[in-house]
């Protein structure tokens, strides 16, 4: 039986929680919910389960309204498409139903509903984080893979016309209700499970490591590590067992509670990348590649927490932490370079100045400059 959560927001959780998506959506008094989701979703038995769970009225679930059209990495160009398509189908809420990029674009269509475009006036970096109000469409999202954390997390990432993947930060940003349904991920395939989980290791680490003062946060994100560094490679190597994809999604959840601490260097870092279109990078096999050398970044003023990380991830006091997720993410396969990844040597200067100019670099624990930048992803090249 699934179970709620009340922490930033209302969390369904656990095996058969889709059961629960019709009652919410009545709660929300949503009739005809706009489903979000990408290609790879929409031709499979996980959204039909997902429309059949809403309940909607049979003349509107004959006619679901589903906007596939989701990029790997969500563009402005993509908001705009979903919100012409919301408008034109007369839908008075959401369902973003896949990963993060499904839930993140969601958001941003939610935010433009009812208020004034462009989009990009209200991303952080342009001062926009106050302009965002508690006037937004209801959003419900139900997570399909266990990383991002998008589900209950205040952000948005969206790439914008300009290829900057820039980051729209508000508490008005984060879902309604989050459905967490561990069966839903049983089909992720292994790399995707590796990519996704990593992610969400990923978002313990920085936002434990980050300055600001948040203890219950920290706890949160400590948690979160242990269960995923327990279960990731289990999840990988075995994707049936569903208490391992349940401790990943739960883990999952708990890096994104601790979100409001901020991230790092690694996300600066894997934001920017992540705006270069025509490689389409996955951001959870960025966090993986990328973590490693901003941990040998930030270790001269981090020690402490450090051994606090290794504790909560069994190693021993004096084993290396960079060299333990490099070790990981061999075991995990994932790529050992950018230029594996297809990034090229001359993308690195501008990628370098847009790290430096994302929201995630000012809870770093140590200050990066667009030098220290550059030398990390000349690292790791």
């Amino acid at each position: 039986m699934p179970y709620i959560i009340n922490y930033l927001t209302k969390i369904q959780f656990g095996e058969n929680a889709i059961a629960e998506l019709a009652n919410e959506l009545q709660l929300l008094k949503v009739k005809r919910p706009l489903f979000v989701t990408d290609k790879g979703l929409s031709s499979t038995p996980i959204i039909t389960q997902v429309i059949e769970s809403a309940e909607l009225s049979k003349e509107i679930n004959e006619k679901a309204c589903i906007f596939d059209e989701t990029p790997s990495n969500p563009t402005e160009t993509a908001v705009e498409q979903a919100l012409t398509f919301l408008r034109e189908s007369e839908c008075d809420g959401i369902v973003a139903v896949g990963g993060g990029s499904s839930i993140d674009l969601a958001k941003a269509v939610a935010l433009l509903f009812n208020h004034p475009a462009p989009l990009r006036q209200y991303a952080a970096i342009e001062g926009g984080v106050a302009k965002i109000n508690a006037n937004v469409l209801p959003l419900i999202a139900v997570p399909t893979t266990a990383g991002t954390g998008s589900e209950v997390g205040r952000a948005s990432l969206i790439t914008m016309k300009d290829n900057r993947k820039l980051g729209f930060l508000s508490p008005y940003l984060i879902p309604a209700v989050a459905i967490c349904d561990p069966r839903l991920t049983l089909g992720l395939p292994p790399f995707l499970t590796a990519a996704t989980g990593m992610d969400a290791i990923a978002h313990c680490v920085e936002t434990f490591l980050s300055p600001k003062l948040n203890p219950p946060a920290e706890a949160i994100a400590l948690d979160g590590l242990k269960r995923a560094s327990t279960y990731l490679v289990e999840a990988v190597e075995n994707g049936a067992n569903l208490t391992a994809r349940n401790e990943m999604m739960m883990a999952a959840l708990e890096g994104a509670m601790a979100f409001q601490k901020g991230l790092g260097a690694v996300h600066s870092l894997s934001h920017a990348l992540g705006g270069l279109h025509e490689l389409k990078l996955h951001h959870g096999t960025l966090n993986a590649v990328l973590m490693p050398t901003v941990l040998r970044f930030n270790q001269r003023d981090c020690e402490e927490k450090y051994a606090r990380l290794k504790d909560a991830m069994g190693l021993a006091p004096d084993d290396d932490l960079a060299e333990a997720f490099e070790k990981l993410n061999i075991k995990l396969g994932m790529p050992s370079s950018l230029s594996e990844m297809g990034v090229k040597e001359e993308h690195l200067n501008q990628v370098a100045q847009w790290a430096l100019e994302d929201h995630s670099t000012a809870t770093n624990p140590r200050a990066p400059s667009k030098e220290d930048f550059f030398k990390m992803l000349k690292e790791v090249f």
